[in-house]
């Protein structure tokens, strides 16, 4: 397909806000779009691969910049000047090549397939010489580009589309496309599907053919990772107790982060919650895997927890979260950061899904396959009680043992993967906090001159994030202590979309954990809610911006104040 087409697919839709509108355009277009183009579903959510892929288009706006310069022949200082201006470097590029003299005589109509050619081969591009190779291949799509398609071309390729297309909106669209008279089930079924495949291209294909029922063909695949189940929140034991019935499961709500365990033809793989595939991170927990789960092929649900070698005790979240984010030195921070896997879910085993067993089903699995082994792996600490009194001294010493708090589920019920279902509930302490996602910063004076200091904070309505407030407090001046100002200015860098001044706008991506006293109405925020004394507490790498706060649960939290 002509790439022009898709790009004035991105102008059509991002030319309304609102979001039947965006499904109405984008079913259109898929109903007419042919099998061999399905990897334009990618395109679509700006990614060349499907979600779980570990190959990013990892291109800075640096050299994106120095793609249009070399492609316009204009310099590139004025480039950063025109972006400084306009705020969209995207925007920049249609303009500068609109105003190009002449094409090359190599130029040729674009493709999607040849944008799509190019781009699969930055994330391979490693050595010296790599940042020439991924200027020279941008530039060669902006050589053949339109205005229109250079400016959606520089889009892709920083990670900014901006044209407000989530997942949802393309399952609606294929709904929409390929199921209209039956809009609620086969919504219903395509999540499933998705959330189990994780492959919009897979998921469109199949639609194609029109065959409602292929969608429940579609299982989980040990070495293919699949969403993980999330729980809601309630305030007590108590509560969690009215919402299960008796007898429930707690277990301790671990300080770590998520992680599913693979293993496949004796090939262990791990992923976050948000799908990235860290396996080099950890190479410790796939000997542990190897040597303690009995197994030829499972999918395993865990949490991993940090802990302090010579005392044994649990750490939090925040100082062993730079093991995601690290790919080198990995035999160093395996020594500094020690970690235990706590393993309390399985969805599949040698050969078979167990996602539809009851969860009472699967913990006693789990117990006969896992060889506990503490500080390296071990089943998730775990009671099952019909006693208030029993339930609350677990709960009480979760807390001791400097974990968050306990998590009670229901006995007989599934494992939904993508759902935040009622009957695995999570109860924590009563302080406040959210997971936040920061979209603008100011640059700091005297000793954090050339640092972003003051941090805006946004929530999540659907496709938008609306600001919540600003952050500066809990963040430290030297690395050694915390997340600190030096390591937020690196991250948040490249992800800057317009500068004014000392202040900038930056593109939602880094999710961070704040904790707050209370929620007031404010109509300096976009929410219409400012947090009181908010303080970062944590970054958040492991979680996807699907499940930041939402101004719904912003919403309930200041009406239970």
């Amino acid at each position: 397909m002509q790439y022009l087409k898709l790009a004035e697919l991105y102008e059509e839709i991002s030319s309304t806000t609102k979001r039947l509108q965006k499904i109405s355009i984008l079913s259109k277009f898929l109903r007419f779009l042919h099998e061999s183009d399905s990897s334009i579903l990618y395109l679509l959510l700006g990614r060349i691969y499907p979600e779980h892929e570990d190959k990013k288009i990892g291109v800075s706006s640096q050299i994106a910049i120095k793609a249009i310069s070399k492609s316009s022949g204009v310099e590139s200082r004025d480039i950063v000047e025109k972006w400084k201006s306009v705020g969209d470097l995207g925007e920049v590029s249609e303009e500068v090549v609109g105003k190009r003299k002449q094409t090359t005589l190599h130029s040729k109509i674009l493709t999607t397939e040849k944008v799509l050619e190019n781009l699969r081969k930055l994330p391979d591009l490693v050595g010296d010489g790599t940042v020439d190779r991924k200027v020279s291949l941008i530039t060669e799509l902006l050589m053949s580009a339109s205005p229109l398609e250079a400016k959606y071309i520089i889009r892709t390729v920083i990670g900014d589309l901006r044209v407000g297309i989530q997942e949802g909106t393309i399952r609606e669209a294929i709904v929409h496309s390929f199921f209209p008279d039956d809009i609620k089930e086969s919504s219903k079924k395509i999540q499933a599907a998705i959330d189990k495949s994780n492959d919009l291209a897979l998921i469109f294909n199949i639609a194609r053919k029109s065959n409602l029922e292929r969608f429940e063909e579609i299982s989980l695949e040990a070495g293919s990772p699949t969403k993980v189940m999330l729980a809601q929140k309630v305030k007590s034991i108590e509560e969690g107790f009215k919402a299960l019935g008796k007898p429930v499961v707690l277990e301790y709500k671990y300080d770590g982060f998520r992680m599913l365990i693979h293993k496949k033809d004796g090939k262990i793989s791990l992923f976050t919650r948000r799908l990235e595939n860290v396996t080099k991170q950890f190479p410790e927990v796939r000997e542990y895997v190897q040597e303690y789960i009995k197994g030829n092929s499972f999918i395993l649900d865990s949490e991993v927890v940090g802990f302090d070698r010579k005392t044994k005790k649990y750490r939090p979240f925040q100082e062993i979260s730079q093991r995601i984010r690290r790919k080198y030195e990995i035999e160093r921070l395996q020594e500094e950061l020690p970690v235990e896997i706590n393993v309390f879910d399985i969805l599949y085993y040698n050969g078979k899904s167990m996602i539809d067993e009851p969860f009472e089903k699967r913990t006693e699995l789990i117990r006969k396959i896992v060889k506990n082994q503490p500080y390296k792996i071990v089943c998730a600490k775990q009671i099952i009680t019909d006693s208030e009194k029993k339930a609350k001294m677990f709960y009480k010493e979760s807390l001791l043992d400097n974990q968050e708090g306990v998590m009670m589920k229901s006995l007989n019920t599934p494992y939904q993967p993508g759902n935040r279902v009622g009957y695995m509930l999570k109860i924590k302490p009563e302080e406040r906090d959210f997971d936040l996602v920061i979209t603008g910063a100011e640059y700091g004076t005297g000793k954090r001159s050339g640092w972003l200091s003051s941090f805006i904070l946004s929530c999540r309505d659907r496709n938008n994030f609306l600001e919540i407030g600003k952050v500066g407090t809990g963040i430290k001046e030297k690395i050694s202590e915390g997340v600190s100002f030096e390591e937020l200015t690196e991250l948040l860098k490249p992800l800057v979309i317009k500068e004014d001044g000392k202040n900038v706008i930056i593109t939602p991506k880094i999710v961070v954990s704040i904790t707050y006293q209370e929620i007031q109405k404010s109509q300096s925020y976009s929410s219409g809610f400012a947090l009181r004394f908010p303080r970062l507490t944590a970054l958040r790498p492991d979680k996807p911006l699907s499940e930041i706060t939402t101004l719904k649960e912003v919403e309930r939290e200041f009406k239970n104040n």
